[in-house]
């Protein structure tokens, strides 16, 4: 089925099952900005939101309900009091950051289940989203009234 005139298909196309479990994988390892919306506005209590920038751009603007945890800062004494039963949702800026990685990364070999949000805040506002200016995490619930 390749075809030596595409672009596309040059190294052929994947079978279904392939492309299924492929798909299914990164759907383990990320997250978007509508489906942590809805689990926010749900408050949905497996999921903690984690800002892993620095505190100046935490305070400029963040996801409401986040927690500001650099990825520079996370080492296994600073992350002794977080709850290891909780899936951390982290995110940086966007495209062109990768604290996001680096933080879920960290929290990983921590022993800390994370996702990555994809686009991060970027996308997040690109989406509607709300978002909080403050030393505190708020909530989506407080910033929607």
């Amino acid at each position: 089925m390749a075809n030596a005139m595409s672009a596309v298909l040059e190294f052929g196309p994947p079978e279904p099952g392939e492309i299924a479990t492929m798909m299914g994988e990164k759907l383990r390892f990320q997250t978007d900005s509508w489906d942590l919306s809805v689990d926010l506005k749900a408050a949905v209590a497996d999921i903690v939101v984690m800002d892993a920038r620095p505190r100046a751009a935490y305070i400029a603007g963040h996801i409401p309900g986040a927690v500001n945890f650099p990825h520079r800062e996370m080492n296994a004494e600073t992350t002794s009091s977080l709850n290891r039963s909780k899936v951390y949702v982290v995110y940086c800026d966007g495209i062109g950051c990768n604290a996001s990685t680096k933080g879920a990364y960290k929290l990983a070999r921590l022993g800390f289940r994370a996702k990555e949000l994809l686009g991060g805040l970027d996308w997040w506002r690109r989406d509607g989203h709300p978002v909080a200016a403050s030393h505190e995490p708020g909530s989506l619930l407080a910033a929607a009234e």
